[in-house]
């Protein structure tokens, strides 16, 4: 069951990189003008009303409120959007309470209902159960992440990576600490590339917030996190990156961390698209205009030098085609693998 997961797993990575470059290839101008001025023209024929819910399925502090808080605060700032926002963490229930409370939303409501989603949310959201992509629409993915793991810096036993494999081969039980869905799936890639399951175990936190807590606190031998929320800890010298979970070594403040393939373990990565969905109540209207409101953050100085190079992520904006049949083949690859 692994393997084939491991291998479905790869499949959306290919899928999701296709229609990404699929988003930014050129066109003739004549079909771009027409989709443009279609797309204006739907956006001008609606308008939110009231303040926009924008919910998280996690707590604060954690990557996926720190690129929620971006966009609003981008919104906002910039006079795209002039409705307030109010961003709510509903983290309970793994999250479902937030993803039911936008697909029950109705009328306006559910035009002005917004829930930040991304690879994992999808993933812990059909394990949960009683939801699915059919309960949405999506509207826009905007950016990619990829994952590192940790030491605490200042009392681990560990001063590398390559001492943690050693530690395990020799018997030593290792105590990883992340959130659920993305980053126990990119775990779970590991230990079986290291042929080591039995020596690690993996403890579960409601954010990246608290997986740094538990890491500074004792209470795991490794933290699994993304850059926008461990960046703080690792200038503050109280962690330490020993391992990049990507192709290429992360740039600095990460680049000490040598990446899986480097150390012999070949390619072990899993990126994560950061996207937004809303009810399948949702006008087809409201859908556009949202879609039209996130391209024109991601194409502000303020997202590409604020957001992206500062907490080292890849601007991937998807129009809603694109986001649609990205999001339903990752759907359909993880029910697949679900068997």
């Amino acid at each position: 069951m692994k393997k084939k997961f491991l291998s479905i797993l790869a499949s959306l990575l290919i899928v999701a990189s296709l229609a990404g470059c699929g988003s930014s290839e050129s066109k003739p101008a004549e079909a771009d003008t027409k989709g443009d001025a279609s797309q204006t023209e739907q956006t001008e024929s609606f308008a939110p009303k009231g303040n926009i819910d924008f919910l998280v399925s996690s707590k604060a502090g954690g990557g996926s409120d720190i690129f929620t808080r971006s966009i609003t605060d981008i919104a906002s700032k910039q006079g795209i959007v002039s409705n307030p926002f109010v961003v709510n963490n509903l983290q309970d229930g793994n999250g479902q309470i937030a993803r039911r409370n936008v697909k029950d939303a109705k009328g306006d409501a559910a035009n002005s209902s917004l829930l930040c989603f991304s690879t994992g949310d999808l993933s812990s959201m059909l394990s949960n159960g009683g939801l699915t992509m059919a309960d949405f629409k999506p509207i826009a993915i905007l950016a990619a992440d990829k994952h590192l793991m940790f030491t605490n810096a200042k009392n681990s036993k560990y001063a590398s990576f390559e001492e943690v494999v050693e530690a395990a081969k020799g018997g030593a039980q290792i105590v990883v600490g992340g959130t659920s869905s993305d980053e126990r799936n990119v775990y779970d890639m590991l230990v079986q590339a290291l042929g080591l399951e039995d020596n690690f175990s993996y403890i579960v936190y409601g954010s990246s917030s608290e997986t740094m807590t538990a890491l500074l606190g004792g209470h795991v031998d490794l933290g699994m996190s993304k850059p926008a929320a461990s960046k703080e800890y690792v200038l503050s010298g109280d962690i330490s990156p020993v391992l990049a979970l990507s192709s290429e070594r992360f740039s600095a403040p990460f680049d000490t961390a040598p990446t899986a393939d480097e150390l012999g373990y070949g390619v072990i990565e899993l990126p994560v698209w950061r996207g937004v969905i809303g009810s399948a109540n949702m006008s087809d209207e409201a859908v556009t205009y949202w879609n039209n409101v996130f391209k024109q953050v991601t194409e502000t100085d303020e997202w590409k030098a604020n957001y992206l190079e500062k907490n080292l992520l890849v601007n991937n904006y998807m129009n809603v085609e694109d986001t649609t049949s990205t999001m339903l083949a990752a759907e359909k690859a993880i029910v697949e693998a679900a068997g």
